[in-house]
């Protein structure tokens, strides 16, 4: 599975990183970023599911390869 954010989506509310910290990150704009390559560790996908329902613009996408 992986994970992106659509930077045309988010508004910076960041409730990806108090989901999945080891996940998301933010950029230098206070905007949610995937770390590495976005390939979910297979311990973090419920943290992920969970910040996927919590995002408010639905900017996370979860690709299942």
């Amino acid at each position: 599975m992986r994970v992106e954010v659509d930077s045309s989506k988010c508004q910076g509310h960041n409730r990806c990183m108090i989901f999945a910290p080891d996940v998301f990150e933010v950029d230098d704009y206070g905007f949610a970023t995937v770390r590495a390559d976005g390939e979910i560790p297979p311990e973090q996908i419920e943290a992920v599911k969970h910040a996927v329902v919590n995002c408010p613009e639905l900017a996370i996408i979860v690709r299942e390869d």
